[in-house]
């Protein structure tokens, strides 16, 4: 597991992207909880980007054939930290959105699209309520 790098190629495609139609925003921020791949604070906006194998997608979750007690346990506490930081994020008025690895290999301009509108979603909440009481 040492090899597994804290910011994988598929976020970097996804940050690009996102930059170049002219979003700014934070990458992994270290003082928001479970760390957002993405993350835009002025919009409580937080993005994961959650690998098909790590975070087990109904389409392409593999479970390892050894160690599978290991495994089993490893995969299903990081499905349960995934509904504790969307839990988090919800009470606190933040704009949450989780892509999966397999939407990012099939459309990226898509996911793009979508992400794009989600920000400016988020952007309008804001104008609206800045206190976050939504």
């Amino acid at each position: 597991m040492q090899a597994i790098k804290s910011i994988s190629k598929l976020e970097s495609i996804v940050s690009k992207e996102l930059w170049k139609k002219g979003f700014r925003f934070r990458r992994n921020s270290k003082d928001l909880f479970g760390k957002p791949d993405i993350s835009i604070k002025k919009y409580r906006v937080a993005i994961f980007i959650d690998s098909c194998f790590w975070h087990q997608c109904p389409l392409h979750a593999i479970m390892p054939k050894s160690n599978t007690d290991y495994w089993i346990k490893k995969l299903a506490r990081n499905i349960e930290r995934d509904k504790e930081v969307d839990e988090y994020y919800k009470k606190k008025c933040w704009n949450i959105k989780r892509v999966w690895e397999h939407e990012i290999k099939n459309d990226l301009e898509k996911v793009i699209m979508e992400l794009g509108e989600f920000i400016a979603v988020a952007q309008e909440q804001v104008k609206r309520d800045p206190k976050g009481s939504l």
